[in-house]
């Protein structure tokens, strides 16, 4: 189901960058004379009709940069999302002080409130120390190790989701560098060939070349910029959330072994 979405999402910012190259950037209007009317692609009467001479490359740098914007924006709401509704580190003290006063209900009731990965996580480990604690066949060790794994649990089904798509933006930063180096070397191509042309030399070719060779450029340099700082800004808060996660949680594991008597 991921990979269907990831695959629906590329292919709508692919649609949607080919339609803005074609019908925006392509339309008659950029390239109509004013003077006599006339229409042609080779003579661009403005910035979009200029942007649109870099070629069908063009289209697939503005796909980058499109889905490099989408995917920040979801990593945004996802992470957001996964704070929950309050300051973590707060929230974490708070339900720490429950569970060392023995308050269980109280302690489950503010991770419903709060939500988010941290809550998760927190809630499994006071419910299920609640259902062991007074078990007898248990020792205090076994009842610690219950607890523990029930948080490497769901430790393991939070993290993932707040590293997900995390590739699809670093993989946007390299291959959108690549798709304009390549529209940079079919440019020049184009205008040296017009240079190398028998007879005059076509000013009119030789500065298409030129542009195509500079806008993918300029794209190619705009959808890794705005990958590669989502990208480690993302990357810099998913390590900050997991900290955050990892304090709380020996905290936890420390007040809970305090309860039982229990030393490890």
């Amino acid at each position: 189901m991921k990979n269907l979405t990831n695959a629906l999402i590329i292919v709508l910012c692919l649609a949607a960058a080919y339609a803005f190259f074609y019908l925006v950037l392509g339309a008659e209007g950029n390239f109509t004379d004013p003077k006599t009317g006339a229409v042609d692609f080779h003579n661009p009467q403005n910035a979009l009709g200029m942007i649109y001479t870099g070629g069908p490359l063009v289209g697939l740098l503005l796909a980058c940069i499109l889905l490099a914007i989408t995917y920040t924006v979801e990593r945004a709401l996802s992470i957001g999302k996964a704070s929950g509704s309050g300051n973590m580190s707060a929230f974490a003290s708070n339900v720490v002080g429950m569970v060392r006063n023995g308050k269980y209900a109280e302690a489950v009731k503010a991770c419903d409130a709060q939500k988010g990965s941290l809550a998760n996580v927190l809630r499994s480990a006071v419910e299920r120390f609640e259902k062991v604690e007074g078990d007898g066949k248990l020792n205090n060790e076994q009842k610690l190790g219950e607890v523990q794994r029930v948080i490497d649990e769901n430790m393991n089904l939070e993290t993932p989701l707040l590293e997900k798509n995390l590739v699809i933006i670093s993989t946007v930063a390299s291959i959108s560098t690549m798709i304009g180096l390549l529209g940079t070397t079919v440019g020049m191509i184009r205008a040296f060939a017009a240079l190398g042309a028998g007879g005059t030399v076509s000013a009119q070719q030789l500065s298409i070349g030129i542009s195509e060779a500079l806008y993918n450029t300029a794209g190619g340099l705009a959808a890794a910029i705005i990958a590669i700082v989502a990208y480690n800004y993302f990357t810099n808060k998913v390590d900050s959330f997991v900290y955050t996660m990892d304090e709380a949680i020996l905290d936890l594991m420390e007040t809970l072994s305090i309860r039982i008597g229990g030393k490890l």
